[in-house]
């Protein structure tokens, strides 16, 4: 009895070149996306002293 023929999607092993390439962009964007949340955070904070350096604000320490 034959059967009919089915062609099957031949399964490859893993491309090195890809994977390196892949595992850069994705690195290369999460480093570029925690450096630019650390510089708003920085922009903050340099604000804040500023401020305070200033006399426009002022801190004062909670007590209960």
């Amino acid at each position: 009895m034959a059967g009919p023929r089915i062609a099957h999607a031949t399964l490859k092993g893993p491309s090195v070149v890809k994977e390196l390439c892949i595992g850069i962009v994705l690195g290369l964007a999460a480093g570029s996306v925690w450096k630019m949340h650390q510089w708003n955070e920085q922009k903050k904070v340099r604000a804040f002293y500023n401020l305070l350096e200033k006399d426009e604000i002022s801190v004062i320490a909670y007590e209960e």
